[in-house]
């Protein structure tokens, strides 16, 4: 039965829930708690910077999966709650504090601080699933969904926590294994022995509120790579720098173009009229492909910074690897996402990626410099904007209008 069958019911604490009358606007306070997280965003890129190997690398990844989720279900929660009720104010506040917490933890999380990191995380996440269970009641499919989640949210936390006590390598499996099965989780739709599952149907997502919380992420990630190369330029100003700057600032924009000039608006309009697909839709495009995205930035980030330390250096293979994966890693996450709500190939950000790849020991073996790394990087993705805008002017020619990306 969906939630469209149910029998009526009246909530408990009806004004703690959205009234959901279409597109539900991001508010102040959803977007005072994404503050926390351009510090979040530049601690893991200075994490990176200060481990550039493949652990470093690794360990990264999962240090953003596990911030992902914390932003990501806190997004969904606020997708049926009113975060201008004091209730649900009070709770975002006591979760930015939280998340500040976890971040500041992240430059020792696999040393000293990790069992700090994993406590707040736990907290966290099973604090906030226990608020929704309070705040909702009497709204039958809602409490189901958040009944069935808590569990598992619990288990993974447990994992983390252990993880940070043993320490070592053990910290990383169990962190990764509590990685593996919150995405196993949710795929299911957290099933429970005796209770079933929550099917992602049954979800009763606003999907353009979603979109527009996830498009916010991605703008603080991009500030954050902003505010990094500023940092740095402003120690050292010197012409040789203002130019790596306008080089690693134009990187910036062509990244913003590609999420943000056609796909983000065309893009919350197609989830709000997804209908029963809402919620799987929501969990593949912003609980999947978006920390991919948010990765590639982080990652080109940690590139800009090494482009404006030394811009006329060979590129090491760890500045080639920042410098054109990170692009690449955002544009494999962007086709991800544009296959996901239009179901069509991104031919260009395919062979974008694959070039971009198909470069990293080109531009090492022949001692490239780094600056010239970084313009090949820009160069591959204005290519794939200008092969946007030729794709939907050849639509437009021979079919009529038609969606921006179609």
């Amino acid at each position: 039965m969906t939630p469209s069958e149910a029998p009526a019911v009246r909530p408990k604490r009806p004004w703690l829930l959205r009234e959901r009358r279409g597109v539900e606007p991001t508010t102040s306070m959803e977007l005072f708690f994404d503050l926390v997280f351009i510090f979040t965003t530049t601690q893991l890129a200075h994490y990176l910077i200060a481990h550039p190997d493949w652990r470093g690398a690794a360990r990264t990844a999962l240090l953003l999966a596990l911030v992902w989720f914390v932003w990501i279900y806190t997004a969904w929660g606020t997708n049926w709650l009113r975060p201008d009720q004091a209730p649900v104010r009070a709770l975002l506040i006591a979760l930015m504090l939280g998340s500040l917490l976890l971040s500041a933890a992240i430059p020792e999380a696999f040393a000293g601080a990790g069992l700090v990191f994993a406590l707040v995380y736990a907290t966290l996440q099973v604090g906030r699933t226990g608020f929704a269970i309070w705040a909702v009641q009497g709204q039958p499919w809602l409490v189901d969904g958040f009944q069935k989640t808590l569990p598992w949210f619990v288990g993974t936390s447990l994992l983390v926590v252990l993880g940070a006590v043993v320490g070592g390598a053990f910290q990383e499996t169990l962190w990764a294994a509590a990685i593996v099965i919150e995405v196993v989780g949710l795929s299911a739709g957290f099933p429970v022995p005796g209770l079933g599952r929550s099917p992602a149907e049954r979800w009763m997502v606003e999907g353009g509120h979603l979109a527009e919380r996830c498009q916010a992420f991605i703008l603080i990630a991009l500030g954050e790579s902003i505010l990094v190369t500023g940092s740095t330029l402003a120690q050292h100003l010197d012409p040789r720098m203002v130019g790596a700057f306008v080089l690693a600032f134009a990187g910036s924009v062509a990244l913003w173009w590609v999420y943000f000039a056609r796909s983000a608006p065309a893009a919350a309009e197609v989830i709000a009229r997804a209908g029963e697909r809402t919620g799987a839709l929501g969990r593949l495009a912003f609980n999947y492909l978006h920390p991919v995205m948010v990765a590639g930035i982080i990652v080109t980030s940690a590139g800009d910074e090494l482009l404006l330390r030394q811009p006329g250096a060979p590129a090491s293979t760890v500045a080639a690897l920042f410098t054109l994966g990170g692009p690449a890693l955002f544009l494999a996450g962007h086709a991800g996402y544009k296959a996901v709500l239009w179901r069509t190939l991104p031919t260009s950000r395919i062979a974008a990626v694959l070039l971009l790849l198909a470069l990293i020991p080109l531009c090492v073996g022949l001692g490239v410099p780094v600056a010239a790394c970084a313009t090949v990087a820009v160069a591959v993705t204005v290519a794939v904007i200008l092969a946007d805008r030729v794709t939907r002017e050849r639509a437009s020619q021979s079919r009529g209008p038609r969606s921006p990306l179609r």
